[in-house]
């Protein structure tokens, strides 16, 4: 399920000087602030950035990722020690044991397959307490952001913190029903070294994602297609952005 998470180490600082704190991070940590939030759980934490920001606000906050070069850089932030970290996927959960879970940075697109979806979200249900809070955010497909993934309309240059420029870009290819994109993301270092890190993407329209949380045992109590709380189809965010409430077990 993880093939595309960076486990370079240099795209790994590729990937944090390319994305610095940014709007969805603050629409996050507002959610967050809603509702009396003491355990969370940051599921595919990448290096962290959110974990800390939210163990920082006074949460008890466990950040769970499967690529070990992202957890390293995790570690070594400022105010990490305040996070439990934890290298793996949702198979590892403890049961009933957050008050809520987040699943950002598109980290739902990664979980290709039905069976993986379905598997991640039953975890989380039983990794939540009754009404706890369940939060991702996935591209809307009908936005079709891979219309946009190639080279010429996605190079960009990314300065890191040495100075130095790393030229990057993105190639996609969808399927036929382009419910799926397969994107190889390129990045040309200044000493001319070509990396590359592959992935498939699946997009979920927002029936599907509704129906599939429903199954999972969670009910969508807010749906948003931007990061200020847009509709869906109504921001050029192009989001699917859910927060779902876990409903009890129904008894056998």
């Amino acid at each position: 399920m993880w093939h595309g998470e960076y486990r370079d180490p240099r795209l790994v600082e590729v990937h944090d000087a390319e994305h610095p704190w940014g709007w969805e991070d603050d629409f996050f940590m507002r959610v967050l602030a809603d509702r009396m939030t003491p355990r969370v759980l940051d599921l595919g934490c990448g290096t962290g950035r959110l974990a800390i920001a939210m163990a920082a606000a006074g949460h008890e906050v466990t950040a769970v990722d499967p690529a070990r070069a992202c957890l390293d850089a995790a570690r070594r932030r400022a105010g990490a020690a305040r996070v439990r970290w934890i290298e793996g996927s949702f198979e590892t959960l403890p049961p009933r044991s957050f008050d809520a879970a987040f699943l950002t940075g598109h980290v739902a697109e990664l979980l290709v397959t039905d069976e993986e979806w379905s598997g991640a979200l039953h975890a989380l249900r039983d990794a939540l307490i009754v009404d706890g809070r369940l939060v991702l955010d996935s591209r809307d497909p009908a936005a079709r952001p891979w219309r946009h993934w190639d080279r010429a309309g996605t190079e960009r240059p990314i300065v890191l913190s040495d100075g130095s420029t790393v030229v990057a870009w993105t190639e996609g290819v969808p399927a036929a029903d382009e419910s799926t994109v397969s994107v190889v993301h390129h990045y040309l270092f200044p000493d001319g070294l070509e990396l590359t890190s592959t992935a498939v993407h699946r997009f979920r329209d927002e029936d599907t994602l509704r129906d599939s949380l429903r199954a999972a045992g969670f009910r969508v109590d807010q749906l948003y297609g931007g990061w200020s709380r847009e509709p869906a189809g109504l921001s050029d965010d192009g989001e699917l952005i859910v927060i779902a409430i876990a409903e009890p077990r129904m008894s056998p």
